[in-house]
């Protein structure tokens, strides 16, 4: 089984390489162009090559209650692979061909690996987030053309049911709805899932096609939760390159399990840790239907790891950090090598607590879902200081570049030099499904443009300082502020409205909003965040404060300066966890300001204390802005 433990590169060995400098990663990508090491040309053959390596060996263990002590509804790779043709051979029935989509509407359950890995292998598969509202996903499933929908039935999931009861009438080209965990009735009008997929031949397609490698496998929605819908479009090359770079970087391993919470509409669970996990011969355990927003997933976490024996514990920043306020009670997590995570900037404090009370290195990664998620990491054996998302991975590229003021490239930034982080390899997507997306979508051909302002450093690590453009990041949840501003305009006391994103020590960002009132205009705070959330479907995008100001910055040209209260939004955050410091002795003074290195800088004055209390307020200080992804000083 050894030599067949890389399957899907075809010309590495027993052995993985080993990359201890950039200079490993360039005679790695000497040896041999990238398409001549891919095996597979789609990601039901990346499955078929996983399941090989050992057809025995557990694929998906289902934990409903994410309790290490209970029986888990297992399937191995032989009946998972099986699984996946009969939901494939089930959709090619029902008319679904290369282009047609089908949506996703459901939680963590073993019938949602098996539809969306099915649905790939003949035509394209659309996992849509089930928590927004019935017209937001409405308008989701009409971009993505969708013909076949499955969901769960109302004795599964009454709330979902009820969005799909209220939207099917608006999609005329939506042809199927399955249900899983309800029984098709006249209520229903829909076909039980599991059943339909029992009466399909398990041993081949019924298409007799393959994918081919350019065709799309995928679309996923971006942008944010409210706004116009922005589908990426995945090739299976583009998804199959992430499931060969995580085993080439070692955080996918046959016979390894995976402790899975991660919602299957997001990148990072349905490649980086969904596909990676199932191609390469490893063990997923679910941690529920709701992964790890069920509160005992987080905490039975060691207790889980000491059960499963993982290599990697892999999850947003926000779990990394609850986790590590979970006592281990003497249970065994020696098997852990690395913690990984991604989807926001992980606080350099949580790293250092893992370093420090595990031992491990904190192996960050970066990327998006237009590069089919982890375009750059922190290498395992590679030097990487903490704060830095690390190096491309093989055969992917990272640029620093400078932008004019209408997107267009002016030339690479210098070393250390902040600018807007460009991406290309074989991750990146083509485009997106519309073409009125793409205009601004690449510095140029072949190279994303991030969004993101950083930096690449003399020994080619990347440093993400900032955001160019106005996306929040809540967690892993994006919030497109346009649509909130749009709401504070319509209000008739509301001159100028702007959101941005605050720093916030748990969910790495939160929303504020700040509001310019017409003259004489009078309202409260609280009636305008009551506004918004009257108004706006998703709870996460209202913001959890609102600031007046008068004026608002603005540039020469009249629009509303962001950076400004980007910077306000910096000091209220960092005033706020310092409260109380002093217990009324000499006050602290936080400002901001920018930095060539981090971007943004919270610089903390003392008063006048001198000796032990200065050394105690120093100390207080680091500990309390510790947390925040923006980097701080004590002055």
């Amino acid at each position: 089984m050894a030599a067949r433990a890389h399957a899907l590169d075809r010309l590495i060995g027993a052995e993985l390489p080993r990359f201890g400098t950039l200079a490993d990663v360039q005679a790695f990508e000497a040896q041999a162009a990238y398409a001549d090491r891919i095996a597979a040309r789609s990601t039901y053959e990346a499955l078929q090559l996983g399941a090989a390596l050992d057809p025995a060996a557990p694929a998906i263990s289902f934990l409903p209650n994410a309790d290490p002590g209970e029986n888990a509804q297992t399937l191995n790779h032989e009946q998972f692979l099986r699984r996946v043709t009969q939901a494939a051979n089930l959709f090619h029935s029902l008319g679904l061909g290369r282009d047609g989509a089908v949506s996703l509407l459901l939680p963590l359950l073993p019938q949602a690996f098996v539809a969306l890995l099915g649905a790939q292998a003949v035509g394209v598969a659309n996992p849509v987030n089930p928590m927004l509202s019935a017209g937001q996903i409405a308008d989701i499933l009409r971009a993505a053309g969708t013909r076949v929908l499955v969901t769960v039935g109302p004795a599964a999931g009454a709330d979902i049911w009820g969005k799909v009861n209220a939207i099917r009438r608006q999609l005329p080209g939506l042809k199927s709805v399955l249900v899983v965990g309800g029984r098709a009735n006249a209520e229903t009008v829909a076909d039980d899932f599991d059943a339909q997929v029992d009466s399909q031949p398990a041993t081949q397609l019924s298409s007799g096609r393959l994918p081919a490698s350019d065709e799309t496998a995928g679309y996923f929605h971006t942008g944010g939760t409210t706004g116009t819908p922005k589908l990426v479009r995945h090739s299976h090359a583009n998804q199959v390159s992430q499931a060969w770079a995580l085993r080439l970087m070692g955080l996918a391993e046959p016979g390894s399990s995976i402790l899975f919470g991660l919602p299957l509409f997001h990148v990072g669970g349905a490649l980086t840790q969904g596909l990676a996990t199932l191609a390469n011969g490893g063990h997923i355990v679910v941690l529920s239907a709701a992964g790890w927003r069920e509160p005992r997933a987080v905490r039975n976490v060691w207790a889980l790891v000491q059960r499963y024996r993982p290599r990697v514990f892999g999850a947003v920043p926000t779990v990394l950090a609850a986790a590590l306020q979970v006592p281990r009670d003497g249970c065994d997590t020696s098997s852990l090598r690395y913690v990984s995570g991604g989807g926001s900037a992980i606080p350099v404090a949580v790293i250092r607590a893992y370093q420090q009370q595990f031992g491990l290195p904190v192996l960050e990664v970066y990327g998006m879902t237009e590069t089919s998620s982890v375009h750059a990491m922190g290498y395992p054996d590679m030097p990487c200081p903490a704060g830095s998302v690390g190096s491309p991975l093989p055969y992917s590229r990272t640029r620093v570049v400078k932008l004019d003021a209408d997107g267009r490239l002016l030339g690479d930034c210098a070393t250390n030099e902040i600018g807007v982080v460009a991406m290309a390899g074989p991750g990146v997507f083509g485009g997106y499904l519309s073409e009125a997306h793409n205009r601004d979508a690449f510095v140029e051909p072949g190279w994303v443009d991030s969004g993101d302002l950083g930096r690449l450093d003399e020994h080619g690590n990347l440093w993400i300082t900032g955001r160019a453009k106005d996306l929040v990041i809540r967690g892993a949840h994006n919030i497109d502020p346009a649509p909130l501003e749009e709401l504070l305009y319509r209000h008739p006391a509301v001159a100028l409205a702007a959101l941005v994103g605050q720093p916030d020590a748990y969910a790495g960002e939160l929303p504020v909003a700040y509001v310019q009132l017409k003259p004489g205009a009078t309202v409260l705070p609280a009636e305008l965040i009551d506004y918004l959330r009257e108004h706006t479907p998703e709870r996460a995008a209202v913001p959890v404060a609102l600031h007046f100001v008068d004026p608002m910055p603005l540039t020469a040209v009249g629009k509303i300066f962001k950076p400004a209260l980007r910077v306000d939004a910096m000091k209220r955050a960092a005033g706020h966890l310092l409260q109380g410091l002093t217990d009324g002795g000499d006050p602290l003074h936080v400002e901001v300001a920018s930095d060539a290195t981090h971007g943004h800088l919270i610089r903390v004055t003392l008063g006048a204390s001198q000796g032990a209390e200065r050394a105690r307020l120093t100390a207080a200080v680091h500990e309390r802005l510790a947390p925040l992804t923006v980097r701080h000083e004590v002055a």
